[in-house]
């Protein structure tokens, strides 16, 4: 995997800005174009947004930037987008941004090294999602055990979250969180 794609960084370029705050639509717009043609040029397995530095970021750009960007993406440019070094902050735009796409990302909050999911999330997906975590990698049926559940509810979760990138379905019937430190 590629370092990750630092947005301050991104942004400057897109609109040649010193500050490094996501701002109005329009900005958000030049910068998930730009995040899109540095991942087209990496051919990254998966892309890592990195918002450490990020100042403020507002509804409108997390709409641009994360919302579209996962919906222009899709299977064929990217398997998944993970976001990095997000703030509460940052994660509250960007949750309402997700929920009008019905969409969730993998993201690391700032100051942590737990992966949670932000988005539209069902309480099935963010419960298995959560067991897998410290397993990193494992089959439905720890998963299920762990939880009390049966088998085949484990599993569908796991599946909603591969459809939507959160996670990597292996041939061998085991699910990873993949690289999200």
């Amino acid at each position: 995997m590629n370092p990750p794609i630092r947005l301050d960084l991104v942004l400057r370029e897109a609109v040649a800005t010193p500050y490094s705050d996501l701002l109005t639509r329009p900005t958000g717009a030049a910068v998930r174009n730009r995040v899109i043609t540095v991942i087209r040029e990496r051919g990254d397995d998966d892309a890592a947004l990195d918002f450490s530095s990020v100042g403020l970021m507002d509804f409108s750009c997390a709409d641009e930037v994360i919302a579209k960007l996962l919906v222009a993406t899709g299977d064929a440019l990217v398997p998944r987008v993970v976001l990095r070094g997000v703030s509460e902050d940052h994660a509250q735009a960007i949750e309402s941004a997700l929920a009008r796409y019905g969409l969730i990302v993998v993201a690391l909050l700032a100051g942590t090294t737990e992966p949670r999911l932000l988005g539209t999330a069902p309480d099935d997906c963010r419960a298995v999602f959560k067991a897998l975590v410290p397993l990193r990698r494992a089959p439905a049926g720890p998963l299920a055990t762990a939880l009390a559940w049966p088998l085949v509810r484990a599993t569908e979760a796991l599946q909603e979250l591969a459809r939507h990138r959160c996670v990597v379905a292996f041939p061998d019937a085991t699910f990873a969180i993949g690289a999200v430190t």
